[in-house]
């Protein structure tokens, strides 16, 4: 599934996301690292971690 939606997003942990992002033109795959977003998790949801960026996948 694929969303634009930090409320769905907040449903799920992070090591069950897969951020999608375009390098030139090609796709790039990649899952969080939950040990380098550790301190934010402590503070933020899944989502909002995603919607600030921190684990990419945001234009």
């Amino acid at each position: 599934m694929a969303t634009q939606s930090t409320s769905m997003v907040n449903n799920f942990e992070l090591e069950d996301l897969v951020i999608i992002e375009r390098k030139g033109r090609a796709s790039v795959y990649s899952r969080p690292d939950k040990e380098a977003v550790k301190a934010y998790l402590e503070e933020f949801t899944t989502g909002e971690i995603w919607e600030k960026n921190i684990i990419g996948g945001r234009p």
